[in-house]
């Protein structure tokens, strides 16, 4: 008996172990199953919030569109270690909220104002292009 209860255990614990690395590729999507690839929205707003973590960092914004009416945007982008490592920090970031920013976005497929996040222009004027950095 006591033989397979550990038997039990041990396939327990290797359908975990067997399982585990699954999860994360469950998690993670490509940006094209998401965003058009090919429709690129120019947007002027107010950074609103930003979330600085991973796998992907979050940008809210407010954009006035042509009529004067606000949307509320939504984008995210690289991971937190990928804008490090270009030299863009967590500040240059949180120093942009309530302050004008012009981005460059994928628009969701669905045409929500949702997307990816592929440049962005600070207030100071500094920018920094994703395209044009994974490039180099």
């Amino acid at each position: 008996m006591k033989r397979k209860a550990r038997l039990t255990i041990f396939y327990i614990f290797l359908g975990v172990a067997m399982l585990t690395p699954c999860a994360s590729l469950l998690a993670h999507h490509s940006p094209s199953a998401i965003f058009n690839m090919t429709k690129k929205v120019s947007l002027t707003g107010a950074v609103t919030k930003v979330d600085w973590v991973n796998p992907h960092i979050v940008v809210y914004m407010d954009a006035k569109r042509d009529d004067g009416k606000v949307e509320n945007w939504k984008f995210e982008s690289n991971p937190p270690r990928w804008f490090t490592k270009v030299g863009v920090v967590r500040a240059d970031f949180a120093d942009a909220i309530g302050q004008k920013v012009t981005v460059e976005v994928l628009q969701a497929i669905d045409g929500s104002n949702y997307g990816y996040l592929r440049k962005i222009t600070f207030p100071n004027g500094n920018q920094i292009s994703l395209e044009e950095a994974q490039q180099q």
